[in-house]
């Protein structure tokens, strides 16, 4: 074994000891603990060399050392497989997910269940609007000269929009024209809508347009917008008992969490990641984003860290984030296994 391949079993061993532990760890513990087959002089010198690279750090007079945010990277790069869930917590995700009645109910399951299995703050991103496919288009008249659009995405989101008319409504063609958009727009997105829209105005009348227009404009414009300014979040409490992680305070962190812009931008930020280095999975796994201390740009999560899978559609067309926050000591390999397992089930519960 080279000399590097064992200071990164060191430091394996380190941030394992230190995760379960929250004490600095020194090279004693280290020998009674881990079977590294070396002399504990050889793992001071180890845990020397890694120190100098910035993988570990001696807090204030301790003779124990823990790992930095480099440290922790490296940890997280050299997962290659992820240990799945215990049957017994499959079973207990299935059950839960297939009790939900809506979209609003299945991703408030989500973040409570995600919250529960990591015992840390759980967020999920309501699907993008621009990324999903359609199920329905009802118009509903609901005056003289009014109309209401109704936009029901195949993952069970619910968008209504009004739409005013010049002259009163004609009931007849306002059926013509539910019926023209449901037999064309069922399982199309917005990048595959516009062509399929322009026949179906064209279907109509001269005089019938102006509607038509209204109507199909408002379809397009309420799916192409980037409208994923929604999360749920959950286990904000477990930060409290976090608090010992936090070399400040939980406040900052907190203060981030409320603002839900800040959370938005890491996951769309983490999306684009993952599909070009995340930590990709096998079949039709999502992969997962891990971003560590300062990796989250935000001065206020310097101590913390977030994992985060996309979920539904297919790879890196992924229709929402969702993962959890935490403090940078915390129990990644268990973290990223409920997170992807999550994932998994949330998607299969919107696919149908």
């Amino acid at each position: 074994m080279s000399s590097s391949e064992r200071q990164l079993q060191v430091l394996q061993a380190i941030v394992q000891d230190y995760v379960r532990s929250r004490e600095p760890v020194g090279s004693r513990n280290l020998v009674d603990r881990h079977n590294l087959d070396v002399s504990p002089a050889t793992i001071r010198n180890d845990m020397a060399a890694l120190e100098e690279h910035g993988y570990i750090a001696q807090p204030h007079t301790s003779a124990g050392r823990i790992p930095t945010d480099k440290g922790y990277r490296l940890f997280v790069d050299q997962i290659s497989v992820i240990k799945p869930l215990s049957t017994v917590e499959r079973r207990a995700i299935a059950e839960l997910m297939e009790g939900a009645v809506d979209l609003d109910d299945v991703l408030e399951r989500t973040v409570r269940l995600l919250a529960h299995l990591t015992q840390q703050v759980a967020v999920v991103q309501y699907p993008s609007l621009r990324r999903s496919a359609l199920r329905h288009v009802e118009l509903i008249p609901t005056g003289e000269r009014s109309l209401l659009v109704v936009i029901i995405t195949a993952n069970g989101r619910v968008e209504q929009r009004r739409v005013e008319a010049t002259e009163d409504l004609d009931e007849t063609m306002v059926a013509e024209l539910r019926a023209r958009l449901n037999a064309e727009v069922a399982g199309r997105n917005a990048a595959r809508l516009r062509s399929v829209l322009t026949d179906v105005e064209q279907a109509f009348r001269p005089a019938d347009r102006a509607l038509v227009t209204a109507v199909l404009a408002t379809i397009t414009d309420t799916l192409s917008q980037d409208v994923e300014e929604r999360i749920v979040m959950a286990g904000t409490a477990h930060l409290a008992r976090a608090d010992v992680d936090f070399t400040r305070t939980i406040g900052p962190v907190l203060e981030a969490l409320e603002e839900h812009v800040v959370l938005l931008r890491l996951l769309s930020e983490m999306a684009a990641d993952d599909a070009e280095q995340g930590m990709g999975g096998r079949g039709a796994d999502h992969p997962l984003a891990v971003r560590i201390g300062r990796e989250t740009h935000h001065e206020n999560l310097q101590e913390a860290s977030i994992v985060a899978s996309g979920y539904g559609g297919e790879g890196a067309a992924s229709i929402g984030q969702l993962g959890i926050l935490g403090p940078t000591r915390m129990d990644y390999p268990t973290t990223m296994a409920a997170v992807r397992a999550v994932a998994r089930y949330l998607s299969r519960f919107l696919g149908g």
